[in-house]
Formats: C-alpha cells, sequence, structure tokens
C-alpha cells in the first residue's frame, strides 16, 4: 500500500489523554463505567466507533454511487463492545453494524449494499478475520 494520508495520535493509556499530531484531538480518557472506571472521559471502543461508523458511511457512498443508489437519508451507527475472550482469557472487541435506510433501502437491497460496503470499506478490511462484524439494516 503507498500511504495517501497518515493519521498520527499518541495515547497514555485508559485514565490519560489521547491528542493528535495536529491537535484537533485532544481527549481525557477514562474506563467506562461498565469496566469499573468512572465514565469522565471518551474510551478506545467510543473513539473505534466513531473512526468505523464514519469510514463505513463514506465506503458506502462511493458503494451507492457506483451502484446509482440514493442514499442521502441513511445513516450508519456503530456498536463496539469490549467483553473477554474466551480463547485466551484477555478481552476482544465486536462490532455491530447498523444502516438506517430510507423504505427503498429496506430488506435485501440494504443488506446487499452493506454487504457491498464492508467489503469495500477499509476498516472493515482491517477487522475481518479479527473482529466479529454483525450488519444490520434498520
Amino acid at each position: 500500500m503507498d500511504a495517501i494520508y497518515t493519521a498520527v495520535a499518541t495515547a497514555n493509556g485508559r485514565e490519560g489523554r489521547a491528542v493528535s499530531s495536529d491537535g484537533h484531538i485532544d481527549l481525557p480518557l477514562a474506563h467506562p463505567q461498565a469496566l469499573g472506571g468512572n465514565g469522565q472521559g471518551t474510551n478506545p471502543e467510543q473513539l473505534f466507533a466513531a473512526g468505523y461508523a464514519a469510514c463505513f458511511a463514506s465506503a458506502m457512498g462511493v458503494v451507492a454511487r457506483q451502484e446509482k443508489i440514493d442514499i442521502s437519508e441513511a445513516s450508519v451507527t456503530a456498536e463496539v463492545s469490549i467483553g473477554k475472550d474466551a480463547a485466551d482469557g484477555g478481552f476482544g472487541l465486536s462490532v455491530v453494524m447498523r444502516a438506517e435506510f430510507p423504505d427503498h433501502l429496506q430488506g435485501e437491497a440494504g443488506l446487499t449494499l452493506l454487504e457491498k460496503t464492508h467489503a469495500f470499506c477499509p476498516y472493515s478490511k482491517a477487522t475481518r478475520g479479527n473482529i466479529a462484524v454483525e450488519l444490520v439494516v434498520e
């Protein structure tokens, strides 16, 4: 791969800060309450969910244009979960990718678009075989 753009960010753990090299991101980090934290900051799962949802929505726009499908009223929500990984006793992630579509993309048409997008999206390519991703049409 020939890189077109490289994002750079530095963090010092779940109870610290995440800062991008350009200063656009400068966020306090905290464990979510579900993991025993105070929830007074963002966490890696939220950041991953936001990035994945944005990338997937953009990729869906490319696929939809190629297929001549109107997705102007569509939105994408990524639900990133963290939990115990039974295989090694550590932690693992899973994702539910929900697309809210207008009527003309309900059912099979919407699911086909999601599957094509999942094959095309860079985040989906990066997670394939590593993280379970469920595609849902709403």
